[in-house]
């Protein structure tokens, strides 16, 4: 990276806790209390130590094979490491050890396997529940409707540690668009939170992004998965 690489990218994560604390003020509540995760796909291991310089204490990766290239590069060091995006079956096990926290499972059968190589390995894994809150097709993620039933099957598999939930909402085509989504997730989290599970405590609500992660605080967002705001538009989004 350049100097001026490197400045930059100091500038943005500070514009970006600055913004966290702002929408936290704004709705009652504390920025120390919101947790930032830096969704790192597609920038190198260079790029991740140096976020993790400048103040990034979680990093969230899409895919699992850069997740272990950048792995082996200690890319993640000193900081959590959370898988965020969609994940195989037969991804799982390359996963179990390394990362805190898997935020994207989004079926029993997600969560089986989970559970059964965490078992493996003797250990707990945390995890968090996707909600396909826009019921759209082209996504992963579990039926809304029928969340609380399938919270129930998943809180009983050994090995696994239910954290909370998390989303991603349908693409708003105007400012506060999602707000009606992250509203619905916020009853939901509430709700499920107001019950007795076996290995369940809802910590974190994870929604949000560079575009509306403002708004997600001002509903009740605890953690928020932030990329292009600190890192800058990836290859694919330069027209």
């Amino acid at each position: 990276m350049t100097e001026q690489e490197q400045l930059q990218l100091k500038q943005n994560i500070e514009a970006v806790y600055e913004r966290i604390e702002a929408a936290a003020q704004k709705a009652g509540r504390k920025g120390r209390d919101i947790h930032l995760v830096a969704a790192s796909k597609m920038n190198d291991a260079e790029r991740v130590r140096a976020a993790i310089q400048y103040g990034i204490g979680i990093a969230g990766e899409n895919r699992v094979q850069e997740l272990l290239e950048k792995y082996e590069q200690h890319a993640y060091d000193g900081a959590q490491l959370h898988f965020i995006g969609t994940l195989q079956t037969n991804k799982v096990k390359y996963l179990i050890g390394k990362v805190s926290l898997i935020q994207s499972v989004s079926s029993e059968k997600l969560g089986a396997v989970i559970s059964k190589e965490a078992q493996k390995h003797g250990i707990r894994q945390d995890i968090l529940l996707e909600v396909n809150i826009g019921k759209e097709e082209s996504k992963s993620g579990l039926d809304p409707e029928n969340l609380d039933k399938i919270l129930e099957n998943i809180c009983k598999m050994p090995g696994l540690r239910i954290r909370g939930l998390m989303a991603i909402p349908p693409a708003a085509q105007e400012k506060g668009g999602n707000l009606h989504y992250f509203d619905r997730m916020r009853q939901l989290f509430i709700d499920i939170s107001q019950k007795k599970y076996d290995n369940v405590s809802m910590d974190f609500l994870s929604m949000g992004m560079s575009g509306d992660f403002e708004d997600a605080i001002s509903c009740g967002a605890n953690m928020v998965r932030v990329g292009t705001a600190i890192f800058g538009l990836r290859p694919y989004m330069i027209k």
